[in-house]
């Protein structure tokens, strides 16, 4: 996606104006009144605003202009709906709306389809989520989405889970300048393939020539299945540092079975 295209939809993005705080809060009564200039100059002076969103959004391989068009349709719903008697700035308040609109675009003209019963769950979910959230001052958990949609757990779960974007699993998630983790390293082994580790000859006793906290990070993860950031939450360390003891601790192995 081109997000450093200047024409976008027909506009020239590199000539829109930058409209300030105050002449929004000028055009605002006029504009819920009704008049169309000024809708319309309060819309072109926030095309930036979708422009700093569509960023979010890029690699995906989707059309900038439709997104772009997406984008405003969710600033004009956030300019209708907008309340000014709130103390909050007219961008925090936008920049959400035009992100959920992109994000309501994208799943339902995702290649991967999904039952309008599942998107209409997780749609539900995600308002229930934002109501929780106000109320509760956190994210709440499943089972609390759950319970204020009146449906199974399964049913919550199974809809979000029904909406989320594919992703590679070599898609990096962290770097610290050393070896990326990728989300292939989050994956827990489900198999849990321990006779074919112990089967192997030479692995137990390579295995014990490590260090005592190699072992037990090898165990919990090609034994036990945990992701690496189950077993950096268990043994107090961070993610990469489990990635890296986990790497160093392999190759020692590979060098003495290959003896």
């Amino acid at each position: 996606m081109a997000l450093n295209k200047v024409e976008i939809c027909g506009v020239d993005t590199s000539t829109l104006p930058v409209i300030t705080n105050e002449r929004m809060r000028e055009l605002f009564p006029l504009v819920h009144a009704g008049d169309r200039n000024a809708r319309d100059e309060f819309i072109r002076g926030n095309l930036r605003l979708v422009l700093s969103v569509l960023q979010r959004f890029g690699n995906r391989g989707e059309n900038v202009d439709d997104l772009f068009q997406v984008g405003c349709i969710g600033l004009m719903k956030a300019l209708d709906n907008f309340d000014v008697s709130q103390n909050v700035r007219f961008s925090t308040y936008a920049v959400p709306m035009i992100i959920g609109e992109i994000r309501r675009y994208l799943r339902d003209n995702n290649a991967i389809r999904v039952s309008r019963s599942l998107r209409d769950i997780a749609y539900k979910a995600l308002k229930a989520r934002d109501r929780l959230a106000e109320s509760l001052g956190r994210e709440p958990n499943v089972t609390e989405l759950a319970q204020e949609l009146c449906l199974p757990r399964e049913d919550v779960v199974f809809a979000l889970e029904a909406i989320q974007d594919p992703v590679s699993l070599f898609e990096p998630v962290y770097n610290d300048g050393g070896d990326a983790l990728y989300i292939m390293d989050q994956v827990t082994d489900e198999k849990r393939p321990d006779n074919a580790w112990l089967d192997v000859i030479g692995v137990r006793e390579a295995l014990s020539r490590l260090s005592e906290r190699e072992q037990h990070i090898l165990t919990l993860r090609f034994f036990q299945g945990r992701t690496q950031m189950e077993v950096a939450g268990e043994i107090g360390i961070s993610q990469a540092q489990v990635s890296r003891l986990e790497k160093n601790a392999l190759n020692h192995m590979k060098k003495h079975v290959s003896r």
